[in-house]
């Protein structure tokens, strides 16, 4: 149990006739955990743009860039490295911004205002991660269809109502994989910005 828990259970079980702990002695350590909270979302964001971009230096050989332009998503690809870092940068830029203004906030509806617009940036960014990567999934997919050479001898009698149905189902399966490790590396410090943001508003400071 952590300083400022034992703190609270303190202030809850103080006597009536005790001199009560002022809230304003339990805000320090919310602004302390919350500016922490917030530090270890920023700190993740880039090691996921850094195992990002590890992971394409090393996975994007010649026969990967291959495969890509054998089903005419080379230029495609690019494009969509090049959007993904520019949005992860923004983010990663949002959250740093978060942080800082956490870090320097002198009051606690400030403080408040700070942990709800956390939580909204990194609501907005597990969205894009999804949404981006479903759609990345699934067009590959199709395209693979379409142009490998692998189906070149099964395209003509492929049923593209079934194909495309399966490609959404591997495609929700892939997102949902994707949100059980999203909502393990984020969802636990959301909750905790949660609470401290109950707790914030419960002392009414």
């Amino acid at each position: 149990m952590d300083e400022l828990d034992l703190l609270k259970k303190d202030w809850k079980k103080q006597d009536a006739h005790l001199p009560h702990i002022k809230a304003k002695e339990i805000y320090p350590l919310l602004l302390k955990k919350s500016s922490s909270i917030v530090k270890w979302i920023f700190l993740i964001s880039i090691a996921e743009l850094i195992l990002g971009v590890l992971l394409n230096f090393f996975t994007a050989d010649q026969r990967f860039w291959e495969i890509i332009e054998d089903i005419h998503l080379k230029t495609a690809n690019i494009i969509m490295y090049i959007i993904d870092y520019i949005v992860l940068g923004f983010f990663i830029f949002m959250f740093y911004k978060r942080y800082r203004a956490i870090n320097t906030t002198d009051s606690a509806s400030a403080l408040m205002k700070n942990i709800l617009k956390t939580r909204k940036i990194v609501k907005y960014y597990i969205i894009y991660v999804l949404t981006s990567s479903g759609i990345t999934f699934f067009i590959a997919f199709i395209f693979t269809l379409l142009y490998s050479n692998k189906f070149e001898g099964l395209r003509t009698s492929i049923n593209w109502n079934k194909a495309i149905a399966i490609g959404l189902i591997v495609t929700i399966i892939f997102i949902g994989i994707l949100w059980g490790i999203y909502t393990l590396l984020y969802g636990i410090l959301l909750r905790k910005l949660k609470k401290n943001y109950k707790e914030i508003k419960r002392l009414e400071i």
